[in-house]
């Protein structure tokens, strides 16, 4: 029996051909809102996954994606590594609005708590990134994900790693 198929096409920027020492001059938070302002790339993973917004500013950030069929599980939910990537997306995007010229960061752990079942009925997702502590070499970061009608639907706390740039 044939199944109806869709398909799905995206383009992004190769990460790492930008201006790699206008990058490294900006803090973390000036690097964000140069992406959201156009005037740098965005990470790919945006497009992959569908973001349609990324709001930064100091120690919080707000991503947003519309639940997409293209994200779905085999039981026609969206997949867990998807709300993951949303809530990893946020927390991580909080702490890299803290950082100084010259530090970059990394994700240590993720925790996640799903709290409700997340389809394409849920429409637009809205994640809130917002740092709990920010130390010399690691932060604390929470993320919670709202559905349409503003029900929290999964929550996650993040550790980042934070190093100086090297070279």
């Amino acid at each position: 029996m044939p199944y109806e198929t869709e398909s799905r096409t995206f383009t992004w920027t190769t990460p790492g051909q930008a201006d790699l020492s206008r990058l490294l001059s900006m803090t973390g938070l000036e690097q964000l809102q140069a992406m959201r302002a156009g005037e740098m790339p965005h990470p790919p993973i945006m497009d992959t996954l569908g973001f349609t917004d990324l709001r930064p500013e100091a120690g919080r950030v707000v991503v947003e994606m519309p639940a997409a069929e293209f994200h779905y599980n085999p039981l026609g939910g969206v997949h867990g590594g998807v709300i993951s990537t949303l809530l990893d997306t946020a927390a991580a995007c909080a702490v890299h609005t803290t950082l100084a010229v010259g530090e970059f960061y990394t994700s240590v752990d993720l925790t996640v708590k799903f709290l409700r079942p997340v389809t394409v009925d849920s429409g637009l997702l809205t994640c809130e990134g917002t740092v709990i502590q920010r130390g010399r070499r690691t932060a604390l970061a929470q993320a919670q994900l709202t559905d349409g009608l503003g029900k929290l639907v999964a929550h996650a706390t993040s550790t980042c790693m934070i190093f100086p740039v090297e070279g």
